[in-house]
């Protein structure tokens, strides 16, 4: 095993140009690097199974838990228990850049979650 970085992980296109990197692609354990454009946003989703961790690395990510709003600060992380909704955003004006640590992969684990007021 050698070391990894965005420049030789295996990388991906997603959402509205939004980047990311499979930096451990474990199914007990998925380590991921992502790059969201300002404005983009993820679909509000949960996962049955899997529980996350999302650290910033660049930028302020907006992270919305269960409808708390949460602001993440280069340096700052949040725990995403299995099964609660949420949805990442970026409301900046530069790319955030983040860390999603999953465990299990959260790949095939994806269920829809839209807010109470959208069902």
């Amino acid at each position: 095993m050698g070391t990894v970085s965005t420049g030789n992980a295996e990388h991906y296109r997603w959402g509205q140009g939004c980047d990311g990197w499979h930096l451990l692609a474990g199914d007990d354990l998925s380590v991921i690097e992502e790059r969201m454009p300002p404005g983009a946003a993820e679909v509000r989703h949960r996962h049955a199974r899997s529980r996350q961790f999302f650290y910033a690395l660049e930028g302020t990510l907006t992270l919305e838990l269960e409808g708390e709003v949460h602001q993440l600060q280069q340096g700052q992380g949040l725990h995403v228990p299995a099964g609660a909704a949420h949805q990442a955003r970026n409301d900046g004006r530069a790319d955030a850049r983040f860390l999603v640590v999953s465990a299990p992969r959260s790949h095939g684990d994806r269920i829809a979650a839209p807010r109470e007021a959208e069902a």
